[in-house]
């Protein structure tokens, strides 16, 4: 490990050094009137002394315990525990991970935001512990992948909504310029190594699109870089050829001279590769807009296309519609067919039925004439005898009991067994028109 190799401040510097406002920060250290630094014994006060408010130190929204917040943790001292580094943490929050390698000297750690493990750096690293320089670093995020080739209008939120497919997400950015305008890159940092292994696979193998755009992203492991705190002089390997190398000060090349010479060479060389990467980018951007513009013409001639199939499909159904609506209108017609038929049959045999009936009722009229013509004689005559013996002129009024009756009436008043009674029934004829005598006083009308 480079923390193993850098020699310790003591080391290196013999004469009295100034601290400066860094030092003093991370440290927490006071001078005295002497120029001389306190007593390290008080640094462990001070620290439990000053607490943090770690709910002013989380976002809104923002995730915890991710693999940003990881921390790698070096140059500890050998035979260091969970509980020491716990305890030396312990301002910056309640870990969730802990991993020392004793052998080694080193360990990880994770905090619960991006916020406190900067302040934990920012306070821990190059600090006394056990009589080492503890060096505190980020760990280095394994489960993170840059996108390239984005388009123009995707966000954070839908680039966390397309990748969130394989798999949680920590963090989704889409990478602007100082202006806010979209780079066509982006970062997407996974929870595990797998879910951001099987994004790789899967976007190298297939044409993973995000918009309308057919432009497929690219997908490849990030490179991370230490763009904070850089290579200090203290971790550089100070070998043979280290010491070579620093033998001449930083200069500017005299014309004329060896140097002056090949550093032009270098820099020819330099211009030449930046004019082909030139060339290159331009070469790529002509191709990029003629692919476009067949693209277009082709995203044209497809939408044409499917327009077609579309009328034609619609044409079909529209001819389909049309049999359907004619098979419907044969069956409505015979149906009513059949049903006139049917009306017409029923109708003819209530005709022939009611035919039926008035013949046989006019056979059996036929065959009662002479009985019937019988019948009418025989009662005209009884009306007949019965205004003979009606004397309107004599006055006598006729009494209304039986008793009073003519003799010559009383036969055919008397209904029992005569046979002047068609069928033998019960009761005398009609007397005919009743005359004067019959609307006298006391008298009663009979019918």
């Amino acid at each position: 490990m480079q923390g193993n190799r850098a020699p310790r401040p003591e080391q290196q510097n013999h004469g009295p050094t100034k601290p400066n406002s860094q030092d003093y920060q991370k440290k927490g250290g006071i001078t005295n009137s002497n120029g001389q630094h306190a007593d390290s014994s008080e640094h462990p006060n001070t620290n439990s002394a000053l607490t943090l408010d770690l709910q002013s130190f989380r976002k809104p929204g923002e995730k915890t315990y991710t693999q940003r917040s990881r921390m790698f943790v070096g140059n500890l001292p050998t035979g260091v525990t969970e509980q020491e580094v716990e305890k030396l943490f312990s301002k910056y929050g309640k870990p969730s991970e802990i991993f020392i390698n004793k052998d080694r000297g080193f360990g990880f750690i994770r905090l619960e935001t991006r916020t406190l493990a900067e302040i934990a750096k920012a306070e821990l690293d190059d600090t006394p512990f056990r009589g080492r320089q503890l060096r505190v670093r980020f760990a280095t995020h394994g489960a993170a992948l840059t996108v390239k080739n984005l388009p123009q209008f995707v966000s954070n939120e839908l680039l966390e909504e397309a990748f969130s497919i394989f798999g949680q997400i920590e963090r989704a950015i889409v990478i602007v310029d100082d202006r806010g305008r979209p780079t066509g890159k982006g970062i997407v940092e996974y929870t595990a190594k797998p879910a951001a292994r099987k994004a790789l696979d899967r976007c190298s193998d297939g044409a993973f699109l995000l918009t309308a755009f057919p432009r497929p992203v690219t997908v490849e492991p990030m490179d991370q870089y230490d763009e904070d705190e850089g290579l200090p002089e203290k971790l550089i390997n100070k070998n043979q050829h280290f010491h070579k190398e620093r033998e001449q000060p930083p200069r500017f090349a005299q014309p004329g001279t060896f140097e002056f010479e090949y550093a032009m060479r270098w820099k020819a060389l330099m211009e030449m590769e930046k004019q082909q990467n030139e060339q290159v980018e331009r070469n790529i951007k002509e191709a990029q807009q003629k692919l476009e513009a067949e693209m277009e013409a082709a995203r044209h001639e497809h939408q044409v296309m499917l327009m077609r199939q579309d009328l034609l499909r619609r044409q079909e159904e529209l001819r389909r519609m049309e049999e359907l609506h004619n098979q419907e209108l044969q069956k409505r017609k015979q149906m009513e067919l059949r049903q006139e038929e049917e009306r017409r049959r029923r109708e003819e045999e209530l005709r022939m039925h009611t035919e039926e009936m008035l013949r046989r009722q006019q056979e059996g009229f036929k065959g009662n004439f002479p009985e019937n013509r019988e019948q009418e004689m025989r009662m005209h005559m009884v009306g007949q005898a019965m205004g003979l013996n009606r004397n309107p002129m004599a006055g006598n009024p006729v009494s209304a009991a039986a008793g009073n009756m003519p003799a010559e009436a009383s036969p055919l008043m008397q209904g029992g067994g005569s046979s002047a009674m068609p069928g033998g029934g019960q009761g005398g004829f009609p007397r005919g028109p009743p005359g004067p005598a019959d609307f006298g006083p006391n008298k009663r009308r009979r019918f």
